[in-house]
């Protein structure tokens, strides 16, 4: 590898984690559209840069590329909520399972305090922190299932809900009924049963698929 591409290959790291954040945290909008020569200079990078980042985000379902029209943020449909959800849930299953079987005491440290961080967000109604705990409380039990390859899918699919979430998520559930759903999951991990948390994570998440899924249809059915 030459020296140029030494040099270069961090810009192109930072330049697609920058773009990255800022498609998730709703600063550039689903179906924008997004021109190399425009993000070159917001962050100060060369269109090369700004190219191959586009392309390991498209990679990520993030930005999409179509004839004529150019680069925008991709969309998240009625469709595409099913398809993430239903992945999920089984990733889920699986991450659940797997972390109760392997779970010992540096993970049950880990998971209580991840839980723990949550349920507070949530018990001060505070909507961004319980979001933000929320995603790492899912992200705890995927590190502690151990399976690297499922670990990938899933980052795939968290980032794809916070597209969703960040640019066109409605009002937020209940998060006193937040803790109800995640309480038994949680507790059924840190038991080692494997298939209750199993069973249990599954069924959340295709219960919060069924809501938001109904709550965008409603959006869509008022435009």
């Amino acid at each position: 590898m030459s020296l140029t591409a030494l040099k270069r290959q961090p810009a192109d790291q930072l330049a697609t984690q920058a773009l990255k954040n800022s498609i998730l945290a709703g600063e550039f909008k689903p179906g924008e559209r997004l021109t190399e020569a425009a993000l070159a200079d917001q962050f100060a990078v060369s269109r090369g840069t700004v190219r191959a980042a586009l392309h390991q985000l498209s990679n990520d379902g993030l930005v999409v590329l179509r004839p004529y029209a150019g680069w925008s943020v991709a969309t998240i449909g009625q469709q595409d909520l099913w398809e993430i959800y239903t992945l999920r849930s089984g990733l889920e299953r699986v991450a659940a399972r797997l972390a109760a079987e392997r779970i010992d005491e540096a993970g049950r440290t880990r998971l209580t305090g991840a839980r723990d961080s949550f349920f507070a967000a949530c018990e001060r109604s505070d909507r961004k922190a319980s979001l933000d705990y929320d995603f790492a409380l899912h992200h705890c039990i995927i590190e502690l299932s151990g399976n690297g390859r499922l670990a990938i899918q899933y980052q795939m699919v968290e980032q794809q809900i916070r597209l969703f979430i960040n640019s066109t998520y409605g009002p937020a559930p209940n998060m006193l009924v937040a803790i109800a759903h995640h309480a038994p999951i949680i507790d059924a991990i840190l038991a080692g049963d494997g298939a209750t948390a199993a069973s249990l994570s599954e069924d959340h998440v295709l219960s919060e698929g069924a809501r938001v899924f109904k709550q965008a249809q409603e959006a869509a059915d008022g435009d």
